[in-house]
Parts: structure tokens; C-alpha cells; sequence
């Protein structure tokens, strides 16, 4: 924070004291592909996250700066007219945010001086955009005096992304940094946004980020697909099933009713919709009553589903994912859209050196890749910095 403090008056002058915000990254523990089928997840917010000290200026210039991307120097803008720039790269992020926030009819009438920081692993699928943008959400809210419902605010943090940005998101990533609780998940109604919190108490375990650094070339594409095959079954399921989504299908249901699915690809895609949502909502019983290991067990099986039925996996993950089963990991699973990115483990604590060692060689052996690991603590939501102001 004093390194962002005096990045952020070195940049930007002036005798106006700054305010300083923070919002988190987020992992998924389990419930992977169920959000554009109306299912359940169970994200959480973690302690790395994205920290911004901010102004409210005399005019109404936008002035961007990020200590992540000097290169780019101060981006600057203007608060009428906002529209997404290439040239501006990450920084359209929180202009997506203020143009949304200003056509929702939220009296933003200044400009801003704005410095970030973000020591969210790079490229490790831990949602920086979505945390860029909930930070400058609630940056927004404290500087103007706003009222604002926090899952209003992160339904504008989705808008901005898939409206000003381009980028059609689900709200996932948004609801959990926005709404993210220490030592909790989220159970979350992708369909209804109806959620509980549920304390994650790990004892004597700990939460394992491992990043595969595989490019996820074919992540969008597929995405797309399975999305469409996910369609096709709901349609064909509708013939006989009163159901909005394969969300609202139980799995004895969805047995009763499967041969309807002539495709042999879409039956199985339907099956990872449905087995995981209730995978997920059993997950949540057993975290409640204390069984990590029953836990574990539903995120091996998670993998499993996406790796058999929907096969979004790819050798990289299947090989981190592997090699964590046979060092003792209580469960493991990827996590995130899949073709790469980055996996999750819950692991002993005692462990957790020799794990991450011999993971990685594993994992170097088979791909010819080095992975990076981050043990992770979960945190809160986006909030204001009390104690940072000066």
C-alpha cells in the first residue's frame, strides 16, 4: 500500500489526499460449466486481489495508471463519450464500469485520478478483470456518496464487461468478488442469484493453486460448443420436462428422461450439467458437516465428469490433476473454463512443501511445462481500506 501511495502522488500530484480500496481474485471449489446451464457454484473469495488508490478530481478527466503495466503510462479519458479503446487495454475495464454505472443513472459528475495494483498470479485464470471492476465499483460508490445494493453492483460489473468490454461473461466471477466472505464460499444459483454463505474450515488443511501455463487456445471456441450441445439436450429434454434449464433437472429425473438425447455427445454434456449442479450441492453438505474428505472426493469426481463427459480437461490439467491424486492431495480438480489455466487442491498442511515439489516434477515430466503454485487463503469481498487512508 505505501509503494501504490506513492506511485499514486508521484503520478498524479495535487494536495487532495487519496483513498485507498481493494477487491479480491476468486477461485470455483466445485461446480465448473453450471452457470449458463442454471446450476449452482460455489466460489470463493481470495486474500490476492487488486488495490487502488483513488481521487475525485475538479474536472471531469479519467486518469488511469496501473504499477502492473507501466509501459502503458497514464491512460487518460474523459467522462462523456466513453467508449472502449484498444489502445487502452486493461484500463477499459473500470471505464466500463463508470460508463455503466452513469447510464444507470448514478450521479458520477467529476473526474478521477485512479493508481492500480494487482498481485493476482498473471494469467492464471484467478479473474483480475472481474476484480478490476469491483474494485472500481466500489471506489465509485464510497467517493460519490452512492447507495447502491452490492448484487446491484455486481450485475453493473457484469454489464460491464459484456456490453463495454465485449466479453460475455457469466456473473460468477463478479458475485464472488463482490460478495466474498473470509473463511466462506458461496453457493450460488447461477439462474435465481439466490446464495448462502458456507464457512470453509479446512483445520489442518490448506487451499493449493496450481497454474499449468498452458495457453487456453481453444478455450473460447469450446466454450461456445458446449454451450450449444448443453441447448440442444435442454430442448430435447423439454418434451416431457417441465424445465427452465438442465439446472432444474434432478439426476434421478434426468435418468428417467436421458434416452431422449439421440446424440451420443450431447447426452453425455447434459450429464456433467446435472450430476455436477448436484455435486455442488452436496459439496456444501459436507463441508457442513465437517468432512474434508468427503469434500475431496466430489472435487476428484468434478474432474472427472469434466474431463470423461465434457472434456474441457486436456492433457496439461488431466497430468497436474493426476499427479496431485498420487501425492496425497484430499481433492483436486480443475477449475475455470478448462484447456489450461490453473487447477485447485486441498492438501495437508504438513505436506504441503514435498506436495508442491513433487507435483511439479511430475507435471514437468509429463508436459515439459513448469507450473507455478500459490497457497491461497480465502478472503473478503470488494471493500474500502479504513486503516490505509493518509
Amino acid at each position: 500500500m505505501e509503494d501504490l501511495l506513492s506511485v499514486f502522488y508521484e503520478k498524479f500530484n495535487g494536495e487532495h489526499e487519496a483513498q485507498t480500496f481493494f477487491a479480491p481474485g476468486r477461485v470455483n471449489l466445485i461446480g465448473e460449466h453450471t452457470d449458463y446451464n442454471g446450476g449452482h457454484v460455489f466460489p470463493c473469495a481470495l486474500s490476492v486481489g487488486t488495490y487502488v488508490a483513488a481521487r475525485k478530481r475538479d474536472d471531469q478527466k479519467l486518469r488511469f495508471y496501473s504499477m502492473n503495466f507501466p509501459d502503458k503510462g497514464i491512460v487518460e479519458s474523459h467522462l462523456e463519450g466513453l467508449v472502449y479503446e484498444e489502445d487502452h487495454d486493461w484500463a477499459n475495464y473500470p471505464k466500463g464500469v463508470i460508463d455503466v454505472f452513469r447510464k444507470a443513472g448514478y450521479d458520477i459528475d467529476t473526474g478521477l485520478d485512479l493508481a492500480f495494483y494487482g498481485n493476482i498470479p498473471n494469467g492464471a485464470g484467478l479473474s483480475s478483470s472481474a476484480s478490476i471492476e469491483l474494485v472500481t465499483g466500489v471506489v465509485l460508490e464510497d467517493l460519490f456518496g452512492l447507495s447502491i445494493d452490492r448484487v446491484k453492483m455486481v450485475q453493473l460489473a457484469q454489464q460491464a464487461e459484456n456490453e463495454f468490454v465485449g466479453v460475455n461473461c457469466g456473473i460468477m466471477d463478479q458475485f464472488a468478488i463482490g460478495m466474498g466472505k473470509s473463511d466462506h464460499a458461496l453457493l450460488l444459483n447461477c439462474d435465481t442469484l439466490d446464495y448462502q454463505y458456507t464457512p470453509v474450515q479446512l483445520k489442518n488443511h490448506v487451499l493449493i493453486i496450481a497454474n499449468t501455463n498452458k495457453r487456453r487456445g481453444l478455450a473460447d471456441s469450446k466454450y461456445n460448443e458446449r454451450r450449444e450441445e448443453c441447448e440442444q439436450a435442454l430442448k430435447q429434454l423439454k418434451q416431457v420436462a417441465s424445465i427452465h434449464s438442465l439446472g432444474d433437472l434432478s439426476v434421478e429425473d434426468f435418468e428417467t428422461h436421458k434416452l431422449l438425447i439421440k446424440d451420443e455427445t450431447v447426452l453425455k454434456r447434459a450429464k456433467h450439467a446435472v450430476y455436477e449442479n448436484e455435486r455442488t450441492i452436496e459439496a456444501v453438505h459436507q463441508l457442513n458437516a465437517g468432512d474434508i474428505e468427503g469434500f475431496g472426493k466430489l472435487m476428484n469426481a468434478s474432474h472427472v465428469s469434466l474431463r470423461d463427459d465434457y472434456e474441457v480437461t486436456g492433457k496439461e490439467l488431466d497430468a497436474l490433476v493426476e499427479a496431485a491424486w498420487n501425492e496425497g492431495a484430499v481433492g483436486s480438480r480443475m477449475t475455470g473454463a478448462g484447456f489450461g489455466g490453473c487447477t485447485i487442491s486441498i492438501v495437508k498442511r504438513t505436506h504441503v512443501d514435498g506436495f508442491i515439489e513433487a507435483v511439479g516434477r511430475r507435471y514437468q515430466e509429463h508436459t515439459g511445462l513448469e507450473a507455478d503454485f500459490y497457497v491461497v487463503e480465502i478472503g473478503d469481498g470488494a471493500k474500502r481500506l479504513e486503516e490505509e487512508k493518509i
